[in-house]
């Protein structure tokens, strides 16, 4: 059918069953999408009149098609950018516990995993289900690592080179 954007068509329309309609829009000479007169709603187009010839026909008598050239396997899952350790033992996931690269670690929820990237406070596993980023001890970290004490502070002596807070 070729009628103009805007000119009237004959469409089945999906919420009210009217067939008047108007063309809202078109790909190339095909109609796409049209407004339903009676109920103002929008829908792809229908032919009231059903399906093409064409379209009917049955898939071994239907004019082929141009052969689409083959794509490559999408794979499901990533890889590990690191290969696991496989003399060490799988170490079970504690927050408290130093992790080193290549590690093979047994998460609770996300099951067994390779280390990829080990910082301090944070590792990157790869598990099955992805990468995840984990928190893991800061122990031999540079600059000390993990939380300690402040030093008290002694109220009662005078700042260095000045009088003591609260005289004058």
């Amino acid at each position: 059918m070729s009628a103009a954007v805007g000119a009237d068509v004959e469409a089945l329309c999906s919420k009210c069953g009217d067939v008047w309609h108007v063309v809202v829009a078109k790909v190339g000479v095909q109609i796409v999408k049209v407004q339903c007169k009676q109920c103002g709603g929008y829908h792809r187009y229908k032919s009231p009149h059903g399906a093409t010839k064409e379209a009917k026909m049955p898939s071994a008598t239907r004019p082929a098609k141009e052969p689409r050239a083959p794509k490559a396997p999408v794979e499901r899952f990533e890889k590990p950018a690191v290969a696991a350790d496989l003399s060490r033992p799988a170490k079970t996931y504690r927050a408290s516990e130093k992790f080193e690269v290549g590690d093979r670690v047994e998460h609770p929820s996300f099951g067994q995993g390779v280390v990829e990237i080990s910082e301090p406070g944070k590792v990157t596993v790869f598990f099955a289900t992805g990468r995840r980023v984990l928190v893991q001890s800061k122990e031999g970290a540079v600059g000390g690592g993990g939380l300690s004490r402040p030093k008290p502070f002694d109220h009662s002596r005078p700042p260095a080179g000045g009088k003591p807070v609260g005289e004058t």
